[in-house]
C-alpha cells in the first residue's frame, strides 16, 4: 500500500473498486465525528501535498473526520491525470462507498487541490455534498486569464453549496471571485500552498465559522 504523510495510530487504508480501476483513501477519523471531509489530489502530486496534510490536520481537530482519496491512475503507478469524466467516475463510486461505511450517518462535504478541487465541484451535486472545499482552484490555465473559453468558473458557479477556496496570493492559474455561498481567502504563496499555518487557519476557521452547523 502507499505509504502516508500523516502518522497515526487510528489511520485506517481502505480500497475501493471504482469503474475505472481500484482506489485508496487514508482515513483520519475524529474523535467523535461531526461530520466527514473527502479530499482528492492535484494533477500530478499526491495525498501528501502540503495544503492537503495542513486541511487534514484542522479538519480533524474541528471534529471532522477526513478521507483523502487516491485517484486510479495514481494507484496503477501513472502521473498523467485521467480525463475529467473518468476522474469524476472514480471519485462518484468512492464518496458513495464512503457514505455507506466509514463516513455512514455523517454529512459530508467534498474538497481537494487543484484538479481535485474541480472534480468536487462537478460533482458536488451527485455526491450529495453539504459544502465544497477548493485548495488552489485552478481557475484559468496559467496565462490564458484573458481566454474566457479557457475559464473554469463555470464549474464553481454550478455549486449550490457553500464552497470555500483557498488561494494563492501568487498563483498562476488566477484568483477566483468570490460569490454567494463561496468565500475566497487569500494566502501567501502561489499554486503549491505551502504555507501550512495559512491553510490549516483558514480551513479551521470556515470550520468554525458554521458551515457544520447544517448537519443532520
Amino acid at each position: 500500500m502507499p505509504g502516508h504523510p500523516l502518522s497515526s495510530g487510528s489511520l485506517l487504508t481502505l480500497d475501493f473498486d471504482t469503474p475505472h480501476g481500484p482506489a485508496i483513501a487514508h482515513l483520519h477519523p475524529a474523535d467523535e465525528p461531526v461530520a466527514g471531509l473527502v479530499l482528492g489530489h492535484g494533477a500530478g502530486g499526491g495525498v501528501g501535498a502540503p495544503d492537503l496534510v495542513a486541511t487534514t490536520r484542522a479538519a480533524v481537530a474541528a471534529g471532522v473526520s477526513v478521507a483523502l482519496v487516491e485517484q486510479p491512475y495514481r494507484v496503477a503507478g501513472r502521473r498523467s491525470p485521467a480525463p475529467a469524466h473518468q476522474l469524476d467516475a472514480a471519485w462518484i463510486a468512492v464518496v458513495e462507498q464512503l457514505r455507506g461505511d466509514a463516513l455512514s450517518g455523517l454529512q459530508v462535504m467534498a474538497g481537494g487541490r487543484s484538479s481535485g478541487a474541480r472534480v468536487a465541484c462537478r460533482t458536488a451535486a451527485e455526491v450529495g455534498a453539504s459544502a465544497v472545499l477548493c485548495l488552489a482552484f485552478p481557475l484559468h490555465p496559467p496565462g490564458k486569464a484573458d481566454d474566457p473559453a479557457k475559464s473554469r468558473l463555470p464549474e464553481l458557479e454550478a455549486v449550490t453549496v457553500a464552497v470555500l477556496i483557498v488561494q494563492g496570493e501568487r498563483d498562476p492559474f488566477g484568483m477566483p471571485p468570490d460569490g454567494p455561498d463561496r468565500k475566497v481567502v487569500r494566502v501567501p504563496g502561489s499554486h503549491s500552498l505551502r504555507s501550512a499555518t495559512a491553510v490549516a487557519a483558514a480551513v479551521g476557521e470556515w470550520l468554525a465559522g458554521g458551515v457544520l452547523g447544517s448537519r443532520a
